[in-house]
């Protein structure tokens, strides 16, 4: 069987010097590059005759983050499948690497296991989520009929909410833009947790990444 050829976008030449050791050491993986910062990785794309195809991206970096880098990763090279490691778990950065076109979400403290699973997972599924972004929201169905369901019962001014939720606008600059109160905007986000079966403002986002809403 053929290996999955990796590569690796971190700063930290001794963790991604390790993190391309552990890899190594699998018989299904192969690491095909590692670079220190986006710029340099979007560079050595461009020349590069066997590109890879899952890469596992840090996000504060020089140059060109990784957020930066994901997104034109995702318009130059849509088929390369973007797995964020990192030690970032703030909401704002999973959301923003999500939009970008990140695949997974990993924290650098995960099991080789986790991390060899999730590179499968991506590689033949196209996306894995694990506990960083599993404990901040409820799997949405993505059944047809589902979807379908949901789309009926949101109303107008929710789906207003939705759009602006996928902005780095506070709960109170939504309430400002709306025109509304802060009260009904607070009554807004629990109404669209409920029909939308999410927990936190992560989930409403990725309901949207997927439904091509923002």
């Amino acid at each position: 069987m053929e290996r999955i050829k990796i590569a690796i976008v971190d700063d930290h030449k001794l963790v991604s010097k390790a993190l391309e050791n552990m890899i190594s050491f699998n018989p299904d993986f192969e690491v095909v590059m590692n670079c220190f910062n986006g710029e340099d990785f979007l560079k050595e794309l461009e020349q590069q005759k066997i590109l890879p195809e899952v890469v596992l991206m840090d996000i504060n970096m020089p140059k060109k983050n990784g957020i930066e880098t994901t997104a034109k990763l995702t318009e130059k090279y849509p088929d390369l499948k973007v797995i964020a490691l990192t030690m970032e778990d703030n909401e704002t950065t999973i959301i923003n690497m999500l939009k970008a076109g990140a695949k997974g979400y990993l924290l650098k403290d995960m099991s080789p296991d986790i991390l060899f699973s999730a590179i499968n997972i991506v590689h033949q599924k196209g996306i894995f989520y694990t506990d960083i972004v599993t404990q901040s929201l409820l799997k949405i169905k993505t059944e047809e009929k589902a979807t379908i369901e949901i789309n009926k019962s949101l109303k107008d001014r929710e789906l207003e909410f939705i759009k602006l939720a996928c902005s780095e606008l506070t709960y109170k600059e939504i309430a400002e833009k709306m025109c509304l109160s802060p009260r009904t905007i607070d009554g807004y986000r629990d109404s669209v947790f409920a029909k939308l079966n999410v927990k936190t403002r992560v989930g409403i986002v990725l309901f949207a990444i997927k439904h091509e809403m923002c």
